[in-house]
């Protein structure tokens, strides 16, 4: 804010300087008592120093801002989606008063800065291109404006496979797939730019279209506005095949295996050569125009059961790859700027593998952070674990990087206790199915021996996105990434037929663009959550309300323009007051809603 905010301040204090210098300056003719002039001098330079110090302090501990101690005079802009039919539509702004309030209260700090947001945003996949790929140009054009335009969501934070991942069309394929090439002189990203040919694949309309040119034509829209900046964090499912010690892309379970599929690990004599492929998608990536911004060693280490391309590391053996291998080959490339992000599975294993992590890159520093995932709940958000971490290893961040409503539509099995609400129906194009209790995940009412089916509820898709998206940037996480952008009414393409959820679901067959409640709330965050925001401390009293009807989090960003974003879980409408300094707003939010309360401090 600016330097004159505290004008009057700076004011009184010049004058009271000044009358020191006249004390000074009197003629000795007047006679004064010196020793009542040297003790008035005193006063007025202890005054002086006191009023500078409070001044500074002010300056330090609130961002040179009297609002953010006193409080503003009025909203700004109030964003309401909600699941009785508001979509980012704007309410009435809500004027701010003196006074301390009671009831339910969300506090804010705008003057206790926390970590610094690297963005919000979705991922690009095979998959998701060849969906595009059945509009028509002007209709694909409508949608990836929606996705990454100024108008649109305009996201900043995203993600792609490197090589093969379970979202693909036909999957099993790496960049380099000739056995033993470990100069990797065939490596190709052909895969990722041949397209689709309507031959094979009938209602595809560009058959020119595939993972690489959606990056490109993302980038292409970012670079033709002002706010152009795209972070792509890459992951590899899995190194070549032939790199790993199955030399398969990975076995499925099954009687013969006693049921302990796996997608193997590397081979001591390759983990360099595996190292050298990650720099060499790097490489190949810029020369078609896309800079990665982050990069992780392997998706998921923990792995899949074999149920599709994966890879192993223990916590130990991505220390040692990372601090042997990648991690000086980035510092020493091109890519030194390339952030190095470590673990990239689910929330539970995140303080086992930071406690491994990142005491062995305390010399080098490698590594920027960790990425996690969220399938180890349906409704927890793991923000003890995430306040922890931080606690512990405070230069490091962690990132979201892939979360969505898995297993959807999937047939019932026998280890259920509740077959039929396991498999969900009835999701495309009908915002009630996103607004209620009707998505299950993976585990829901499993009878497996080690799985805590209490974790994983049937739940509200709307609510679980803006839960944990709320709640884990109040607890230090620095950006979120959903998983596929874009699928079919299916949930697929997927080629083990792992359907999921996703923001924008196309009927294929009638070009249909289906834009969820997630779209809509993802976008409402991305709007008001930009990179270089910084989380800001956050307090809510909740009075009678349940625990989980509602969440709140807060950012600021260098206009001093504070975005508080809230979520109603219940079927009631909650009063709360928004206090900021001295002075609160009475803010209503309606029932089974996402709130974006947005104040210009």
């Amino acid at each position: 804010m600016p330097l004159n905010s505290n004008k009057g301040n700076a004011l009184y204090v010049t004058n009271i300087a000044q009358s020191e210098i006249s004390f000074k300056a009197r003629p000795p003719g007047l006679q004064a008592d010196r020793l009542n002039e040297e003790r008035t001098m005193k006063r007025a330079k202890y005054t002086a120093g006191c009023l500078l110090l409070m001044m500074a302090l002010l300056f330090v501990g609130c961002g040179s801002n009297p609002a953010l101690e006193t409080g503003p005079k009025t909203t700004t802009e109030i964003i309401l989606t909600s699941a009785a039919g508001a979509k980012q539509s704007i309410q009435e702004n809500v004027e701010f008063r003196p006074g301390t309030p009671s009831g339910v209260i969300v506090s804010v700090y705008p003057g206790k800065v926390k970590q610094t947001i690297d963005g919000i945003g979705t991922s690009f996949t095979e998959s998701s291109a060849f969906v595009l790929a059945h509009l028509e140009l002007e209709k694909r054009r409508e949608v990836m404006l929606q996705i990454y335009g100024e108008s649109g969501a305009n996201f900043s934070l995203t993600r792609t496979h490197i090589g093969a991942c379970d979202f693909c069309v036909e999957g099993r394929y790496s960049y380099v797939d000739k056995v033993g090439d470990t100069d990797l002189t065939t490596f190709s990203i052909a895969e990722d730019t041949m397209g689709f040919d309507p031959k094979t694949y009938p209602g595809v309309k560009d058959q020119s279209y595939d993972l690489l040119p959606m990056i490109q034509e993302a980038l292409s829209i970012k670079s033709q506005q002002q706010d152009s900046e795209l972070r792509i964090i890459a992951s590899a499912w899995t190194a070549p095949s032939w790199m790993k010690d199955i030399e398969e892309w990975y076995i499925p379970g099954s009687p013969d295996n006693n049921w302990q599929g796996t997608g193997g690990s590397l081979k001591p004599e390759y983990v360099k050569t595996y190292s050298d492929y990650l720099l060499k998608y790097l490489d190949i990536y810029k020369d078609a125009g896309v800079d990665i911004w982050g990069i992780t060693p392997v998706n998921e280490p923990h792995g899949n059961g074999g149920q599709w391309e994966s890879m192993n590391f223990s916590p130990e053996s991505q220390s040692d790859f990372i601090q042997t291998h990648l991690g000086p080959s980035l510092k020493n490339s091109a890519f030194s700027d390339t952030r190095l992000l470590a673990y990239d599975q689910n929330r539970d294993g995140l303080a086992h593998w930071s406690d491994v992590i990142f005491p062995a890159d305390k010399t080098n520093r490698y590594v920027y952070g960790v990425a996690v995932h969220w399938y180890e709940s349906t409704n927890k958000v793991y923000e003890d674990v995430f306040d922890q971490v931080h606690d512990k290893y405070p230069d490091y961040t962690i990132i979201h990087t892939e979360g969505c409503i898995d297993d959807l539509g999937k047939p019932a099995h026998d280890d259920l206790t509740d077959p039929e609400k396991f498999t969900e129906t009835n999701w495309f194009d009908n915002d009630a199915f996103w607004w209620n209790e009707n998505a299950t995940d993976w585990a829901y009412s499993v009878t497996w021996e080690g799985v805590a089916v209490e974790d994983h509820p049937a739940y509200t898709p709307v609510h679980r996105y803006a839960r944990n998206i709320i709640e884990s940037i109040d607890h230090w996480v620095t950006g979120w990434v959903d998983w596929n952008i874009v699928l079919d009414q299916d949930g697929g393409p997927n080629h083990v037929g792992n359907f999921c959820g996703a923001p924008i679901m196309i009927d294929t067959a009638s070009q249909n663009v289906y834009y969820t409640p997630i779209f809509t709330v993802l976008s409402q965050f991305s709007r008001s959550i930009r990179p270089g925001d910084k989380a800001v401390k956050t307090h809510q009293t909740k009075a009678e309300l349940e625990d989980d009807d509602l969440h709140a989090c807060a950012t600021v960003n260098a206009d001093n323009l504070l975005s508080v974003q809230l979520l109603n879980t219940s079927d009631k409408s909650i009063e709360y007051n928004l206090q900021i300094g001295t002075q609160y707003a009475v803010i209503k939010l309606s029932e089974n809603s996402v709130q974006t309360v947005r104040v210009q401090l």
